[in-house]
């Protein structure tokens, strides 16, 4: 692409990963319409931090108009897409992912879904040609946040704690900080002259929100890592959708739930693209474990904070930095 046509060495120098394991198919598979769903999601949360959902009701059909509509933007010359951009916080950007020069093989479209924003991101950051676009993206947002909610509520019952919408409640709330980002990674033909090496689409990292929720094209790339340290590639599947367990819900569960460590390799020959939902609470909410899941004696593993305050370390750091190891009680305190 046109945007990214810049040369690969400076790119893959400082952002490359050696030949790793083949495609992992333990990925945790929950079907929502399956009595044991519940059960099935909580373990998947405090073993991997990472499942696959299947049977969630959002139409395929829907996905591909979403994904032909976000294709059609990234096709748009690459001066007309820079006038929505640099993002800040929220627009359209390219190869530099936030504001601490961690770069990736990436073209990106960030927003907001909270309803006083969204109005602006419609007029600032997509082109009026792209109502369609934006209509979908409205929807598939609705879609997914019922989902998530959906999903969050299940967790709680299967803790057996209380309020079944403690989680859920964060996320439907309408000042919750959640976001939403369209990600495009042109295809790197130029990889086979790196010797084996892999060029990173998007640099290893966890999620601060809660939770968050990708789907993509049926080209491979993602990447999990698993509590060995061994990074594995997980499956693409266009119809399903993967959670994450992101680093606030790793608090909420005093470490019960993992918040699981992640990355993109960009293909050699196909392009990729991901919509990513990234549940996140009101700045004000004051993320510490759940009481009422604490067991008598349980000492708490993290000094308490606001998203705010957390949300802007995360702004602050570096893309793979521990943001968590911070805010670390030492043992026994």
């Amino acid at each position: 692409m046109e945007i990214l046509s810049q040369t690969v060495d400076n790119l893959a120098c400082n952002n490359t990963c050696k030949p790793i394991s083949s495609t992992f198919h333990g990925i945790p598979v929950v079907d929502l319409l399956d009595p044991d769903a519940k059960t099935q999601i909580v373990e998947a949360c405090k073993e991997i931090g990472f499942f696959k959902v299947i049977n969630h009701s959002v139409p395929m059909e829907f996905m591909s108009r979403l994904e032909c509509e976000a294709i059609k933007f990234f096709n748009l010359p690459r001066l007309d897409k820079e006038k929505y951009g640099p993002p800040n916080a929220f627009g359209y950007g390219y190869r530099k992912i936030g504001p601490n020069n961690d770069v990736g093989w990436v073209e990106y479209i960030l927003l907001s879904t909270r309803p006083e924003i969204i109005s602006q991101d419609a007029q600032v950051v997509l082109p009026g040609s792209s109502e369609i676009l934006w209509s979908l993206i409205n929807e598939y947002v609705s879609a997914v946040k019922n989902m998530t909610c959906s999903i969050l509520e299940m967790i709680i019952e299967e803790l057996k704690i209380g309020p079944k919408d403690v989680l859920s409640s964060l996320i439907r709330d309408e000042k919750s900080d959640s976001c939403f980002r369209v990600n495009h990674y042109p295809p790197c033909p130029e990889r086979q002259a790196l010797s084996g090496e892999n060029l990173i689409g998007f640099g290893e990292h966890t999620d601060p929100q809660i939770i968050s929720v990708v789907r993509s094209n049926d080209t491979s790339g993602l990447q999990i890592c698993m509590r060995d340290g061994t990074w594995v590639s997980v499956p693409p599947d266009q119809s399903s959708f993967f959670f994450n367990v992101g680093d606030s819900m790793q608090v909420i569960t005093n470490g019960r739930f993992r918040s699981v460590k992640h990355r993109v390799l960009a293909h050699r020959l196909k392009s990729r693209v991901s919509m990513v939902y990234f549940g996140g609470p009101p700045l004000s909410t004051k993320i510490t474990p759940l009481s009422s899941l604490m067991e008598e004696g349980e000492e708490e593993l993290y000094e308490e904070f606001t998203w705010s305050e957390y949300k802007n370390l995360a702004n602050k750091t570096m893309l793979g930095d521990n943001r968590l190891g911070l805010f670390e009680k030492p043992v026994g305190q």
